[in-house]
């Protein structure tokens, strides 16, 4: 392969929905999710993102980074309101219609309906889940923090519930997402199937890398 090195000038004077794709497919593979929402009335959202962010196990915290708001942002809006979201992670047969759970559907039309994924819930709970999601997350609204960089927002919740099945979760608690048929993304639009290359002990100074048996 030739290599390229590009500029900022260069960058900067690309078209801008070339410039996303450009960008969001060259930093590599992602996670994807489902966030699940219901308004005060409980009108419910469904929306899929690619920002999804580890952010502490202990509590556990999960963010996700939202474009600005300047336009209509129904699943930030309906966290804000409600405190109440769930995170659901995509497997193979869905992606599809995860997938077209990007569009901008009117606030009055769900895109569980639209897209024919099935809304659960946990007794309870606000927000629906995603039903054919095999992990999932019911999480509660802790902080908005404004990103002055871009407008952008990141919103951070803590875990309250979760779903998943109890096959995955080995003897020291590594859940192989693999046997779950999650998948990943590139870009905005590529999707990806997950595979474990090796799983190593934990590193030390002192010893080298150990595979772990």
């Amino acid at each position: 392969m030739s290599e390229k090195v590009l500029s900022r000038f260069e960058y900067d004077a690309f078209e801008q929905r070339f410039k996303a794709q450009y960008f969001n497919s060259l930093v590599g593979p992602k996670n994807v999710c489902l966030v699940g929402t219901s308004d005060a009335e409980h009108r419910t959202n469904l929306a899929i993102f690619n920002s999804l962010v580890h952010v502490g196990s202990n509590p556990p915290l999960l963010g996700i980074i939202f474009r600005p708001d300047s336009v209509e942002r129904h699943t930030y809006e309906n966290i804000l309101s409600t405190k109440k979201y769930t995170v659901n992670l995509v497997s193979e047969p869905d992606i599809a219609a995860a997938h077209q759970t990007a569009a901008r559907y009117p606030k009055d039309q769900s895109e569980f309906g639209a897209t024919g994924l099935m809304a659960q819930y946990i007794d309870g709970f606000h927000a629906p889940m995603v039903s054919s999601s095999p992990i999932s997350f019911g999480l509660v609204f802790r902080e908005n923090i404004p990103i002055g960089l871009n407008g952008t927002n990141m919103i951070i919740g803590e875990v309250q519930w979760f779903k998943f099945p109890e096959e995955i979760i080995d003897a020291d608690g590594f859940a192989d997402l693999t046997q779950a048929s999650v998948v990943g993304c590139i870009g905005l639009d590529a999707y990806t199937k997950l595979s474990i290359i090796q799983r190593f002990e934990y590193a030390k100074p002192d010893k080298p890398p150990r595979i772990k048996s």
